[in-house]
């Protein structure tokens, strides 16, 4: 059973955005450069790494998605109060 996951991810205001950003990156924009450039994280600056986090750690939406994901996938535009997400999980252990 997965008891901890390693994400990067995108935070933008609005959920056109994310859809803009989801197929660009679709279609080969790197993630963390593009985390890198819009992000409202902090974690941007850093490609949008998250490091490893387990349950109760995230938001539940936020969490649900990336529990749910398999590494190397680019989750669906993800809402959550902070905004909306997009999340690329980078491992699972």
């Amino acid at each position: 059973m997965t008891t901890e996951v390693r994400a990067s991810h995108i935070l933008v205001k609005t959920e056109k955005e994310a859809q803009d950003l989801y197929d660009e990156i679709k279609n080969g924009k790197d993630f963390a450069d593009a985390a890198a450039e819009v992000s409202l994280c902090p974690s941007g600056s850093v490609g949008g790494d998250l490091g490893f986090f387990g349950r109760g750690m995230m938001v539940k939406p936020f969490e649900d998605a990336a529990f749910s994901m398999e590494v190397g996938e680019l989750s669906k535009p993800v809402q959550t109060q902070f905004g909306w997400h997009l999340i690329y999980l980078t491992d699972k252990k």
